[in-house]
């Protein structure tokens, strides 16, 4: 009987393809894997700021170097990787910048290439003054006291800036706009500055230039009238009323008899004022002087700017403080006496 002799060799070759193929497929996930891992947080429950500072004129190596070594990133090789592939390694911006270990490269990097550097967040008040400004500024570590006197006499290319007489206390009263501002570090007073004339610029120019053109107001009598509503007024129901009775003292000729323009004149804060006090020899006591004084006395929100540009129609001339933020408003000064007899005692 013929023995057949049967061939397994390719079967053997066959199978061990088929393990060679699985294992290839095993290490390439298994290396995919571990690459996706280099991009994933260092520390996914770990949320305190990591301060890091990326000095100027560096490239996207040292900059990843810098990450790693504050360990915010896993590898500064996927770093660079990353950002060769998202076309990042040419956009990155010096600065300081807050990152925490939760963050992934991906948002770590982004965050460079956008220039997301830390700021300061300022919030000015309306009815601040150029030095209270710059005090605020001072005590939050933003300027020096120097720095900021400095910059508050500079020139700054503004039209509404022209005109400002000689006369009055801060050439820039009246124009740093109160609202809240993001601040960069070295950001120096020059640019603080500019950046609230900018924005009292485009305030005026987009809600109240045509209201004041259509009235024949001219820009700095408005922020004058505004900044005395705002000292003057604590609710906005009352904002219009009092611009009223400053629009009919004026038009009548009466002294402004203010106390906002009296504390004005002198350098240290004051809450009361005495009879010496009123008749303080300054342009800015309208108890001594007719009309408005040379220049505002603080700087202005929209609410006041409004108005100071649309006054109530009122038979009032006189108001007192009821104590509580309110005021009384009389038609006569016999009235205005019977007020003062009942809140001020």
């Amino acid at each position: 009987m013929m023995e057949i002799k049967i061939n397994n060799a390719p079967k053997k070759r066959i199978g061990l393809l088929a393990v060679l193929f699985i294992l290839l497929i095993v290490i390439t996930f298994m290396g995919i894997k571990a690459s996706n891992q280099q991009y994933l947080p260092v520390d996914p429950n770990n949320k305190t700021p990591v301060d890091i500072y990326i000095p100027a004129n560096v490239g996207a190596r040292q900059v990843a170097t810098i990450l790693e070594e504050n360990q915010v990133i896993r590898s500064h090789k996927a770093f660079l990787s990353y950002c060769r592939k998202e076309k990042l390694d040419t956009r990155l911006k010096p600065g300081h910048y807050s990152f925490n270990r939760s963050q992934t490269l991906a948002q770590i990097a982004h965050s460079i290439a956008e220039g997301q550097v830390v700021k300061t967040k300022i919030t000015i008040p309306e009815g601040y003054t150029v030095r209270e400004i710059g005090d605020m500024l001072v005590e939050k570590q933003v300027c020096s006291k120097e720095a900021w006197q400095e910059a508050i006499k500079a020139d700054y290319p503004y039209d509404f800036l022209k005109n400002v007489p000689d006369n009055n206390k801060y050439r820039l009263e009246g124009f740093l706009f109160p609202d809240t501002y993001y601040i960069e570090e070295d950001t120096t007073s020059h640019e603080i500055i500019n950046m609230m004339l900018q924005n009292f610029a485009r305030v005026w120019e987009n809600d109240f230039a045509g209201q004041a053109q259509a009235k024949n107001m001219d820009i700095y009598e408005t922020i004058i009238l505004a900044s005395l509503i705002e000292e003057e007024a604590m609710h906005d129901d009352e904002r219009r009323t009092i611009s009223g009775v400053i629009h009919n003292r004026l038009r009548d000729g009466m002294y402004l008899q203010l106390c906002p323009t009296v504390l004005y004149c002198f350098d240290q804060k004051k809450t009361v004022l005495n009879d010496a006090d009123l008749d303080i020899e300054s342009p800015y006591n309208t108890y001594r002087h007719p009309g408005l004084p040379p220049g505002p006395i603080s700087n202005p929100g929209k609410a006041s700017i409004a108005a100071a540009l649309n006054p109530e129609k009122t038979p009032y001339y006189f108001y007192v403080s009821k104590g509580d933020g309110s005021h009384y408003f009389s038609r006569t000064f016999q009235e205005h006496l019977q007020a003062m007899s009942r809140y001020l005692q």
